[in-house]
């Protein structure tokens, strides 16, 4: 490993600074609801975005603006998602046009970001009015209040950092995300925002987002919803000095590792976090044939809601893993699998070859009733592996959905 965990956010890496205000968007006034992240050196950037053909104006909008591959700012607001609105395009424009001219630069270097209810109508005034006070309050010790202005239905703010060295200088990467109910990303997470100071290009950068994506963001299902706004971009300052990674290589392939571990702890925090869970399940895949068929399985193993529901109830209840691997489509022989659960409590076999086995309901209960729970799936076919994230399925899930518009 060629990085360790810092304290931190995105404020970790030089050059940056955040804030997080209450805006009037959101009625709960203790509730902060618009965040920006500010770099004093234009970075380059680049991000991923959902692939539901229902999008955003923020994502249309931020597209448009990270063509260039450079970006200096992100605007975010919660409460309202800015979706399926005929004026969405012009108010995300205008975030961007209020956000540039507070800070002295282009709108064309604002990445824009909306979370919260769709189909209600954004209003501009409270954003128009809180701009200055946020750019004023922006600050290196900014980013918990900018990570706290993201949450919508999260218990708990996501942010993490990390440093590692590239090319003899100290690089550092932190994120903010958000995110516990409509997710099951594909290309990206829900909300999340990376800075850091190491020197990439603009080419390289894209790169190694959508391969950090894939590892990681991609890997989560809390409910098999795919979010209309989900977006991860990544800003590099180039602060760190040094030599400008512009290929593959070893400086690369050390960035993609810190970068894909910043993504990772986000995505089991926002996996933990599910709405109404109360449990990280983390379906950690070996032996498989190819990439594609280890994450399948692990991805359709997470998703399964029987699984989930089973996992609430710490039930070890494997012949649900088998139900989800069969159903994956991926390549597998269901006769060559092995299960096993585990947590902090101790690891309990209870398939072999695609069958059951003796084991002590009891202990397995043990293991089961823990908030962290890894489901061990061993394919027996091959070298590939992989690992997805998700939580259980409770009650509060129904309660939390059932009146969330009003």
């Amino acid at each position: 490993m060629s990085f360790k965990f810092i304290d931190g956010s995105v404020t970790a890496a030089k050059g940056f600074k955040a804030s997080g205000i209450h805006c009037g968007i959101r009625k709960n006034k203790s509730k902060r609801d618009i965040g920006l992240i500010f770099s004093e050196k234009k970075c380059t950037a680049a991000a991923v975005y959902t692939t539901n053909l229902v999008q955003s104006s923020p994502i249309t909008i931020t597209r448009k603006n990270l063509a260039d591959g450079y970006a200096q700012a992100v605007i975010v607001n919660s409460g309202n998602a800015n979706t399926c609105n005929a004026d969405g395009d012009l108010k995300a424009q205008q975030m961007c046009d209020l956000t540039a001219k507070e800070l002295g630069i282009s709108a064309d270097d604002v990445i824009v970001a909306s979370t919260g209810v769709i189909g209600q109508i954004l209003p501009i005034e409270p954003i128009e009015n809180a701009v200055p006070l946020l750019a004023a309050e922006l600050s290196e010790n900014g980013a918990t209040n900018a990570a706290e202005a993201i949450m919508t239905t999260d218990t708990v703010k996501k942010e993490v950092a990390v440093e590692t060295t590239i090319g003899g200088k100290t690089v550092k990467i932190g994120g903010i995300s958000k995110g516990s109910g409509m997710i099951h990303p594909n290309m990206a997470t829900m909300l999340c925002f990376v800075t850091t100071d190491a020197a990439i290009s603009a080419e390289m950068i894209q790169k190694a987002v959508k391969t950090a994506a894939d590892d990681t963001f991609n890997m989560i299902s809390i409910d098999g919803d795919t979010s209309t706004n989900d977006m991860l971009s990544v800003m590099a300052s180039g602060l760190a000095e040094n030599e400008e990674i512009t290929a593959e290589g070893e400086d690369y392939n050390i960035f993609v590792e810190a970068l894909t571990a910043v993504c990772r702890e986000l995505s089991k925090k926002m996996a933990k976090d599910g709405e109404g869970a109360t449990k990280l399940l983390v379906c950690k895949v070996s032996g498989a044939k190819t990439e594609k068929d280890a994450r399948g399985v692990a991805k359709s193993v997470i998703c399964s809601s029987l699984l989930k529901a089973a996992m609430f109830g710490a039930d070890a209840n494997w012949g649900r893993v088998l139900c989800a691997i069969g159903y994956s489509g991926c390549n597998v022989d269901v006769h060559k699998v092995d299960v096993s659960f585990a947590s902090d409590k101790g690891k309990i076999d209870v398939c072999k070859n695609g069958a059951g086995i003796e084991f002590s309901e009891e202990f397995a209960k043990e293991i089961l009733i823990r908030d962290e729970i890894d489901i061990i799936v061993e394919l027996n076919d091959g070298e590939a592996d992989a690992e997805a994230y998700g939580c259980d399925l409770t009650y509060d899930y129904v309660k939390i959905n059932g009146d969330y518009r009003t």
